[in-house]
């Protein structure tokens, strides 16, 4: 079984990761995995717990891919500012935050795993980032100039649940961008389209080996 401390989740991802570059951000380094079955299996089996959700943060997925590209393409989004990542999985945009030269930038994940994982992935790309895996969806929002969300619409009531949250940031003043590939259940009404690109991935996490997907405001 993994240790519940930080150092026995960090053994676990050093053991089934390998260091990678994300095809759409190679100035990024992170942990990753290769295939998204068996280490699902392990962590079950390692935490001794069945039914856990996917491992978001041992992968690179399409909407954090693109969210980080258009962060280190206009670093004028982040720059000296305090920064949200919002279901931070491996880190990957709020890592692209800091590269781009974020004054500050909190990471939040519900999987403690994210913690792990982030902090390896800082280590690897030279950034420090704060995490915390409190549930944040049952109050507002931290004081922030930018929250960054990718891949957030996989299930309906969550979905609405986390727009919600974000609009209501988003009236109290802060940016709020995210990044996402044509999941089912995310709203394009009432946003306004950034960037659109063309997103390599695989077939073991998504339908396709190019996932189209764009990055969206809520407008001023």
């Amino acid at each position: 079984m993994i240790k519940p401390s930080l150092e026995g989740r960090r053994a676990f991802i050093l053991e089934n990761t390998r260091l990678q570059q994300p095809p759409h951000t190679p100035e990024l380094t992170l942990h990753l995995a290769d295939e998204v079955t068996p280490i699902w299996r392990m962590t079950e089996e390692a935490l001794a717990e069945i039914g856990l959700p996917p491992p978001f943060w041992a992968f690179a997925w399409a909407g954090g891919q693109a969210l980080a590209r258009y962060i280190l393409d206009h670093p004028g989004e982040v720059a000296g500012k305090r920064v949200i990542d919002f279901a931070s999985g491996s880190g990957i945009v709020g890592i692209a935050a800091m590269k781009a030269g974020a004054g500050h930038v909190l990471a939040t994940d519900i999987d403690p795993f994210c913690g792990a994982a982030l902090s390896l992935n800082c280590a690897a790309n030279g950034v420090s980032i704060d995490f915390t895996d409190q549930d944040l969806l049952d109050a507002p929002a931290p004081e922030a100039d930018v929250i960054l969300a990718g891949d957030i619409c996989y299930e309906k009531p969550l979905a609405q649940k986390v727009m919600d949250w974000l609009a209501q940031a988003h009236v109290r003043g802060a940016r709020v961008l995210i990044g996402d590939p044509g999941r089912s259940y995310f709203p394009r009404v009432g946003l306004e389209k950034l960037a659109e690109y063309r997103v390599p991935t695989t077939r073991e996490l998504e339908d396709s080996e190019v996932k189209k997907t764009a990055v969206w405001t809520l407008p001023a």
